[in-house]
């Protein structure tokens, strides 16, 4: 059963374009370990340091691979350094959902 995983990200408010950076990088890197990636979702009206990713895994299991092998690969280790000396996360949390799709 797919299972799609949401973060919630907590920005610092003066590095949006640093977080949107490192967004787009995580876009290739989760689809180049097998999931779906459904997007990064910046903070528009209302609240400017609450931003959305979600993005789709044909199991759990498969999205554990992931895990494991992001932490291995030297791609997915440069991103989140970039977020490290970039200082542009707060902080997130992670919520996994089951997808419905048409």
């Amino acid at each position: 059963m797919a299972v799609t995983i949401s973060l919630r990200y907590v920005l610092n408010p003066r590095k949006l374009q640093e977080f949107e950076h490192y967004g787009k990088l995580w876009i290739a890197l989760v689809e180049k370990f097998g999931g779906q990636h459904h997007g990064y979702f910046m903070p528009s009206e209302g609240a400017n340091n609450i931003a959305l990713a979600l993005f789709t895994f044909d199991s759990l299991a498969a999205y554990e691979v992931y895990r494991q092998q992001s932490m291995q690969d030297a791609a997915c280790q440069a991103a989140f350094r970039y977020a490290e000396e970039t200082d542009c996360i707060v902080s997130y949390e992670r919520s996994f959902f089951r997808p419905v799709f048409s």
